[in-house]
């Protein structure tokens, strides 16, 4: 792969990363309840679920994802669900004074494997992945196996989305703003938590409408 076709795959990925969406309203949720550990987290398995949907388009999984409507329906409706357990458990929890700051000394409500299992599942039960990376590997995959030019593939989609969401987390979790969302905490939590709900619903609707 010459420096110039990784470049426009570096690019493609990194602005699909930064569309916002559910991912981040999650990993946003994460940071909060439980402070910068808790959003590295989430931000670390979000991009190794990326990267598993990569391993998968480069294996010819996601290719039967794509032709069988029976995976793909079951894959949005556990997808759909999610969201909507997540945004639940958001208007629920009715804010999180106890996350963890400088000198707080309170654990945190939520742990760092939480929110890598929240940051995981919300992109692997996201099956509009499987088509995104059908549709940007055709643009580069090499018309002879390479196994080298695979495994760069799918690091540079996985990594690219990590440190993306990574960054996200370190600016939102510096002491001023962090101090700032968690006096807001509970409009904060309540608004994630109806964003989250409205997108699962959305989903539920097109699969059945």
């Amino acid at each position: 792969m010459t420096l110039s076709a990784w470049l426009s795959l570096l690019g493609v990925c990194l602005l699909g990363a930064m569309s916002p969406g559910p991912t981040l309203a999650v990993v946003l949720r994460s940071a909060l309840a439980g402070g910068r550990p808790v959003g590295l987290a989430a931000a670390v398995a979000h991009g190794l679920a990326v990267g598993c949907y990569a391993l998968f388009t480069v294996g010819g999984l996601s290719v039967l994802i794509a032709r069988s409507p029976q995976t793909f329906f079951a894959l949005q409706l556990a997808g759909a669900g999610w969201l909507i357990y997540l945004g639940v458990s958001a208007l629920r929890s009715g804010g999180n004074p106890s996350a963890t700051t400088a000198g707080a000394g309170a654990a945190p409500q939520t742990s760092p494997w939480q929110g890598a299992v929240n940051g995981f599942l919300i992109a692997f039960l996201n099956p509009k992945l499987a088509l995104f990376m059908l549709a940007l590997f055709s643009q580069f995959l090499p018309a002879e196996p390479n196994w080298p030019i695979y495994a760069l593939m799918v690091t540079t989609v996985a990594v690219t989305d990590a440190l993306w969401y990574c960054l996200v987390v370190l600016l939102v979790s510096r002491p001023a703003w962090m101090a700032l969302l968690q006096r807001k905490g509970q409009r904060v939590d309540k608004l994630l938590g109806a964003v989250l709900i409205v997108l699962g619903a959305v989903v539920i609707l097109r699969l059945v409408l």
